[in-house]
């Protein structure tokens, strides 16, 4: 009897192998040939699932956007049920959880530069780059909001503008560490954010 194959699975292991071949080769490295033999398949099968190459780019993008969604949203949950640590804390600890401090996030975010760098030239995949700094900033936006409501911040704080204020400290610090691993360390990027934290 042949071997059912999930669709939704297959298509999942095909954008997890572009991920595995663009942090180790880069993304121009990502060909549907290299992508199939790093999936351990025939490039038909490949084909079968996506149409071509821009739709299995589109996919693997949408995949690292809910991968990373997924990873926040839990941090998010395990920060709220810790109520005996300080709000501001709590906050801190949250945004670094946009910074590549361990080896995951440094994928991710090594990851996600390639991708927006190349929306640069394939304007198909702005979108998705919007849709991650738009969450981004959602994010950001919900925990000055909770600092505000909790006494930890100034009713006064102009959220919008704080929002992409710490966006654009967090993408910045994310691209330094990137490009100079050894200088922009994950112990120069706690302080650099934890010194931007004062509001007040």
């Amino acid at each position: 009897m042949p071997k059912i194959v999930d669709p939704d699975e297959r298509r999942a292991a095909v954008a997890a192998a572009v991920l595995r071949v663009a942090a180790r080769d880069g993304l121009a490295a990502a060909s549907l040939r290299n992508v199939a033999e790093e999936a351990g398949l025939a490039i038909g099968s490949v084909r079968h699932y996506f149409a071509d190459h821009d739709e299995l780019i589109l996919f693997t993008m949408r995949e690292l956007v809910g991968r990373i969604d997924a990873r926040v949203t839990a941090a998010v949950r395990r920060l709220l049920a810790d109520t005996g640590t300080d709000h501001r804390l709590r906050a801190e600890a949250l945004l670094a959880e946009f910074l590549p401090l361990d080896a995951t996030r440094r994928e991710e975010a090594e990851l996600w530069l390639a991708f927006t760098t190349a929306g640069h030239t394939r304007p198909h995949l702005r979108p998705y780059a919007r849709e991650l700094q738009d969450s981004l900033r959602t994010v950001l936006a919900r925990v000055l909001t909770g600092g505000i409501a909790s006494g930890a911040l100034p009713a006064s704080l102009d959220v919008e503008l704080e929002a992409h204020r710490l966006s654009a400290l967090l993408d910045g610090l994310t691209f330094q560490a990137v490009l100079e691993p050894d200088r922009v360390t994950p112990a120069l990027m706690r302080r650099v954010l934890h010194s931007h934290l004062r509001f007040g």
